[in-house]
């Protein structure tokens, strides 16, 4: 008898796995519990809703979104074929009408004779067959069953993360590798400010513009600890930073021979070395805030940001200790998970995840081994990122150039650069599709 797969949400995730694993000619009992019950987040009632901007991004192949939407369209996406379907003029950014956008997908997620759609809630994971896509407000219930079963401390209801910048962006000419106390490997890299410095980067901090929060994350971020914004410890006072995260005891600049008035530390946020975070800077700074600010530190003042401090709700697991890179779950196989509670951050990274997530589900159930995408593909990269167990301090990752191997020439121009590392990438997923079943 043929399996049902459950899946659990109606997301750009939830939906894109039922797409595929239909497509793949398996039936699917797809759950959503809008019009039921909302989010506090959703609005419309269909699927696959856009909430926060109706741009899926860059279009163009040399960026890290482009790139992705690409390799979708080579795996089958639904979403890019609705976005083709109701695109809207927006420069060089793919963007496209919201709600002719959820209604195309709600349409052929009801239309398809494999997919049966169930408007319910699901407070329990399921037995047999599952995939939760159930997003970054996933409802209480299932939320306490996902940590229950994954163990409390591998589940995580707010996304406070610091910034991450390239390796690659650094002034290495200001910074250097040091541990305090000279104990252990350097693991840090660690950018030094005079006296000076840190005053300009205080003021300027702590006149900054955070971003607005949403009334539900606000009250609920007054009774999360151990979640203080980089700004709002400075304005405890002026030396507050130099005795928490910035503290310079312990290190000496190589280039003065002297201990620094402050010292911010990055640590490494990948096996590569490719890209760090900067140490105890989670922030609720609007974006431009943070590259205007943070680019005042001694070395960052070219950074290149993948990805800048959040702070607001998000339901995501611990997946490095959690998933494999089919997305599946290390304690239960026919388990899998998909789109942002997985560590994927955005719309279109959220739908690959789905995308890739059904096309493991598929091969498992066929008996086959589950994809292994080019480490230079954008998708590639990202399924390895998420179940990389040598991540710590897990923070989510969106698609960026930083977390590819590099081109192994130097191509001064970073738009060739980034064409270069693009067209690789695309390339070899497509000899790759080649060779699967």
């Amino acid at each position: 008898m043929t399996q049902t797969v459950k899946v659990v949400g109606a997301g750009l995730a939830g939906c894109e796995a039922a797409w595929t694993l239909a497509q793949a000619g398996i039936a699917v009992e797809l759950y959503e519990m809008k019009p039921v019950q909302y989010t506090p987040a959703h609005k419309y009632a269909g699927f696959a809703e856009l909430i926060c901007s109706n741009s899926l991004k860059a279009a163009r192949i040399g960026s890290a979104a482009g790139m992705l939407k690409e390799e979708m369209r080579l795996l089958g996406s639904l979403t890019m074929e609705a976005a083709a379907q109701t695109s809207v003029s927006a420069g060089g950014a793919l963007a496209v009408d919201r709600e002719k956008f959820s209604d195309y997908v709600t349409e052929k997620i009801h239309a398809h004779p494999l997919i049966t759609v169930i408007p319910q809630r699901v407070d329990e994971i399921p037995q047999g067959p599952t995939i939760i896509a159930s997003g970054p407000l996933t409802e209480q219930h299932l939320a306490q069953s996902i940590q229950q079963l994954c163990g409390e401390q591998y589940l995580s209801f707010f996304d406070a993360a610091a910034p991450i910048v390239t390796f690659e962006s650094l002034d290495r000419e200001k910074v250097f590798f040091a541990a305090r106390y000279g104990r252990g490997e350097d693991d840090y890299i660690n950018c030094p400010m005079d006296k000076e410095e840190y005053e300009r980067f205080y003021q300027a901090l702590i006149e900054a513009e955070s971003a607005q929060l949403h009334d539900f994350e606000q009250q609920e971020l007054t009774v999360y600890e151990g979640c203080m914004p980089v700004e709002v410890m400075a304005k405890r006072g002026a030396d507050t930073l130099r005795y928490g995260p910035l503290k310079p005891v312990g290190l000496t600049d190589p280039h003065t021979g002297r201990r620094p008035w402050a010292v911010v530390q990055l640590r490494a946020e990948n096996r590569e070395g490719s890209l760090y975070n900067l140490v105890g800077f989670q922030t609720n700074l609007r974006f431009p805030e943070q590259k205007r600010v943070f680019s005042m530190i001694p070395g960052l003042e070219h950074a290149e940001f993948v990805r800048y401090g959040v702070m607001h709700r998000n339901t995501f697991l611990d997946s490095p200790r959690l998933l494999t890179s089919a997305f599946s779950l290390r304690k239960r196989p026919d388990l899998y998970f998909a789109g942002q509670m997985t560590g994927v951050e955005g719309y279109v990274e959220s739908a690959a995840s789905g995308i890739l997530a059904g096309k493991n589900m598929a091969r498992a159930l066929a008996g086959k081994q589950p994809l292994l995408l080019p480490a230079d593909s954008m998708l590639g990269a990202l399924s390895r990122y998420i179940s990389d167990e040598s991540v710590k301090n897990f923070q989510p990752m969106g698609a960026n150039m930083g977390i590819l191997p590099p081109w192994p020439e130097r191509v001064k121009d970073k738009t060739v650069r980034c064409e270069k590392i693009a067209t690789r990438g695309l390339d070899h997923l497509k000899e790759y599709l080649q060779t699967v079943d």
